[in-house]
């Protein structure tokens, strides 16, 4: 039998992640980090984005992403992708993947002073073919200068495993460029009512504002179980 924490840990993360938002320059709030922002992946490019999460907790366990998501040059504002999630649990042979799409609609760009997106993301366990998650968020950006933002996310999720299936999403980041313009130090907090909160710090690095950007992260969920969980990320533009 699978672990219901791990379980439910697992999905709570997968729901967590919406959908990739590289934005212009260094910015890059979403993926690998949970808050998301209001921008699109730059018009006429695509990228590739994976992680992998591991949970310190008894047991163990984590999962692994690869998403990939593009914007046309015809339609400048619409972000689309597909998503593949993979879970597992140390203490049990036992995972779990997951497939399904990633959209966002970017309404007003953050270049107007504060940004505003609607998302979607969902995902279909490939073995069961059941609809385990789905998240339905507006995502804002503020600009603070040229160098820190605040990304607001509040919006609906579902996930099939949770107590409360149905449930309120939300999400406050701020991420400052630090040392040199590629590099960037986030801290982010974030929760499901009625469910869990957590927060999480990192920093992401994308040398030379080129197509490769890297993160490294360390979070906690405050419940009963209070579990901590590490994630490196990679990402790749075209």
């Amino acid at each position: 039998m699978k672990s219901p924490s791990v379980v439910f840990l697992a999905f709570l993360l997968l729901s967590f992640f919406p959908v990739l938002a590289p934005g212009p320059a260094a910015w890059a709030a979403g993926g690998a980090q949970i808050v998301d922002d209001s921008e699109v992946v730059d018009p006429g490019t695509c990228q590739l984005e994976t992680w992998v999460t591991g949970f310190d907790i008894v047991g163990g366990g984590g999962y692994a992403n690869a998403t990939n998501a593009c914007t046309l040059s015809s339609l400048p504002r619409l972000e689309f992708g597909l998503q593949f999630q993979h879970y597992w649990y140390a203490d049990v042979l036992g995972s779990d993947q997951l497939l399904g799409p990633s959209l966002k609609v970017n309404l007003i760009p953050q270049d107007t002073g504060i940004g505003l997106g609607l998302a979607f993301n969902g995902g279909v366990n490939m073995t069961t073919g059941e609809f385990e998650l789905g998240n339905l968020i507006m995502p804002v950006s503020i600009p603070l200068g040229d160098k820190a933002r605040i990304n607001l996310n509040a919006g609906w999720s579902f996930i099939r495993v949770a107590q409360f299936q149905n449930a309120l999403l939300y999400g406050a980041q701020i991420e400052s460029k630090i040392g040199w313009e590629e590099v960037s130090l986030m801290l982010e907090v974030f929760g499901r009512e009625p469910g869990f909160t957590g927060a999480q710090m990192g920093l992401r690095w994308r040398p030379n504002d080129g197509p490769i950007e890297f993160d490294l992260l360390a979070g906690t969920f405050f419940d009963t179980v209070n579990a901590k969980f590490f994630t490196v990320g990679i990402t790749f533009r075209y």
